[in-house]
């Protein structure tokens, strides 16, 4: 997934709060998958918003990319972990 950066869409990091510490995209919000669900209308309430979801590996930000998809988000995916976010927006990892 290479593009030119115009904008950068939402960043929603959806580890827990200790791995989001850790280290995250800078400007990544974290909601953690198990709070996803009562969590995401209040972040997101509009569902045209472009939405990119991380993780560690991918895993959980596809079930959370799924989840929204079914909610009527349009514009989200799964970008896969937070490192290939980085690297893909060219923002740096933050350490909390």
């Amino acid at each position: 997934m290479t593009q030119a950066n115009t904008s950068t869409p939402l960043i929603i990091d959806v580890r827990s709060p200790g791995e989001f510490s850790m280290g995250h995209v800078r400007g990544a919000i974290n909601i953690p998958l198990d709070r996803f669900a009562e969590a995401i209308p209040q972040h997101v309430p509009d569902k045209a918003t472009a939405v990119i979801l991380c993780c560690a590996s991918g895993g959980r930000s596809g079930m959370a990319c799924n989840f929204m998809q079914q909610l009527g988000y349009q514009q989200v995916s799964n970008g896969g972990s937070a490192g290939a976010v980085s690297m893909q927006f060219g923002l740096p990892i933050d350490r909390l």
